[in-house]
Parts: structure tokens; sequence; C-alpha cells
């Protein structure tokens, strides 16, 4: 198991600083929040840039997104961008929880073509810091789930590609045989290096 790394902020009040892990992808994150509770609700830091820059980690987001999700095991991905138009992405869960699949599909990197999985929840606190180079997809696990992303680079349709979800260079044990997928990913081929 890995070592959380808390990371030191004084605007944090008590326990709320977000901390982080490696995961098993070369330069992939596991970031979590430690959410404010109150009578009021929650309060939480998804990202503060010169806070988790201070620790290493160079992401500048661009834009933010939502995906909204009406139906359990409906599968997105596997989607990124080719050279030079890579996007590092933060993603997290805000409602129901899903499968988040990442695939290092850097030539030069220690974990090529290998992949990690993680359930995200919208109460588990938990984003995942994608580096550029990889691709990214889930599988949701309720109804009506819901992902945000923070994304670093602009989306350049011309660079936008697609692996298969099931694609046997890479293995990823979805637990799905059958998902809800849109024809872009349907259609998919498998990756060529």
């Amino acid at each position: 198991m890995l070592d959380w790394a808390e990371l030191e902020c004084g605007y944090y009040q008590g326990d709320t600083k977000p901390s982080s892990q490696c995961l098993k992808l070369a330069d992939a994150r596991l970031l979590k929040s430690h959410p404010f509770y109150d009578e009021r609700g929650t309060f939480e830091v998804l990202w503060d840039a010169s806070l988790f820059r201070r620790f290493g980690f160079n992401f500048n987001p661009a834009s933010s997104a939502f995906s909204y999700n009406e139906k359990e095991n409906t599968l997105r991905g596997m989607h990124y961008q080719r050279p030079p138009y890579c996007q590092a992405k933060l993603v997290t869960c805000i409602r129901g929880s899903v499968i988040d699949v990442i695939v290092d599909l850097r030539p030069h990197s220690p974990s090529y073509m290998r992949w990690a999985a993680t359930e995200l929840t919208a109460s588990s606190a938990l984003s995942i810091l994608i580096p550029k180079g990889f691709a990214h997809g889930f599988l949701t696990l309720t109804d009506h789930a819901t992902m945000a992303y923070l994304i670093e680079g602009e989306y350049q349709p011309s660079a936008a590609g697609v692996i298969r979800w099931n694609d046997p260079a890479f293995g990823i044990n979805w637990p799905a045989l059958n998902p809800i997928l849109a024809q872009r990913d349907r259609l998919a081929e498998d990756f060529v290096p």
C-alpha cells in the first residue's frame, strides 16, 4: 500500500487539507480532499493551484466539463488526444459512482500500455489526476452518475482518439460484459502503437 503524502496549507481548517497517493501508473495520482462539514452541509476544495504547485503538480486547467449519464452500465471511453494536443485531466465523481479507468499510452513510459482502475463515488472525495498521454474512460455503477472534469490543454477534434473499451492489448477488467456505448465508442478500433 502506498503512503499518503499530506499537503500543508494555512487556510485549510483541521483535517480538511487534501492528500495525494501515487497510482500504479507513472505520474498518475489519486487525490483525496477532506471536506469541511457543518450544519449547512459540506465545503470541499477540488483543486488549489498554488497549493498543489508547491508539491510538484504542474497542472493548469484551461476548461471544465461535466458528463451526466442517465443509466447504470454506461461506458464512456477510452478517449485521448494525440500529440502535440495531449490533455491532462482531473476527474471526480459528483453524483453516483463509477469505475474510472486510465491507460498509459506514452511509448517511453515505464507503465506504457498498462491500465489502472479506481472506484470514484460522490461521497469518496477522491479525484484522479490523469497525465497527458493517457486514455481515459469510465463505467457507471449507478443511474444518474455525473463526472466533473478540469482539463489542461485545448480540445482539438482532429487529434481526438478512441480505443476500443475491451481491446485485448490492454485486458481491462471491466465489471460489465454488455455496456451502453455511444456509436463512436462501439465502432472504436484496437490500439495501434
